[in-house]
């Protein structure tokens, strides 16, 4: 037995009504991707939900192929989407903008700046984002100390490596000094005979002087 008919009329309950436009998104999607693949199919799929969700699907992939599709379709309907050009510059030119300002937004509400008018939802993930920063923070806080005790470490051990081979140096240079003046010591002063010989001298023959 089959389902009976569906009326199609607005879904009053807001439940029910993003459930169904959930799968029924989903369902088109599906079948757009579909389309493409086993058609070749150009598409350029943009859905904006009641609250201003936007879900798009452009194919072929690429930032250009919206536009290229487009102005084939402006082409060929002969409706005019565009006079020309530089107005979709000035549309992208006022996106960048956009963009730009609500970073800024942003950045002051980072800054505890611009805040009294934000409910406690909107807070959240400020806080969230500040804990993560201050986080990280620290972890690099905390490398750099650790590097830096590693690195004192280091040149405390150089340091006393040249200081012991600066105090060597200065031994041997002592001893030689001392060797040196001991060997110049013993020319200076010649070693002495270990007898003395006392010399008598030579007495006449007075028999042969009679």
């Amino acid at each position: 037995m089959g389902r009976g008919k569906i009326e199609i009329k607005r879904i009053e309950n807001s439940t029910n009504r993003q459930v169904t436009y959930s799968k029924r998104r989903n369902g088109i999607l599906k079948k757009a991707r579909e389309i493409h693949i086993l058609c070749g199919a150009e598409i350029a799929l943009v859905i904006f939900s009641s609250t201003g969700k936007m879900s798009e699907y452009i194919s072929p992939p690429g930032p250009t192929t919206l536009i290229k599709i487009l102005d084939k379709y402006q082409k060929t309907s002969g409706k005019k989407l565009w006079d020309a050009k530089h107005e979709y510059l000035s549309s992208e030119l006022d996106r960048i903008k956009k963009e730009n300002d609500n970073m800024q937004i942003e950045l002051r509400h980072l800054k505890g700046e611009d805040i009294n008018s934000l409910n406690a939802k909107e807070l959240i993930p400020i806080e969230e984002a500040l804990q993560n920063g201050l986080s990280k923070v620290r972890d690099k806080k905390s490398d750099i100390w650790r590097m830096m005790r590693k690195n004192t470490g280091l040149l405390e051990e150089e340091n006393k490596r040249l200081s012991y081979h600066l105090h060597s140096l200065e031994i041997g240079g002592n001893d030689r000094e001392m060797e040196n003046g001991y060997h110049q010591k013993g020319r200076d002063y010649p070693a002495q005979m270990p007898f003395t010989f006392r010399v008598q001298p030579i007495q006449p023959n007075l028999q042969e002087s009679k």
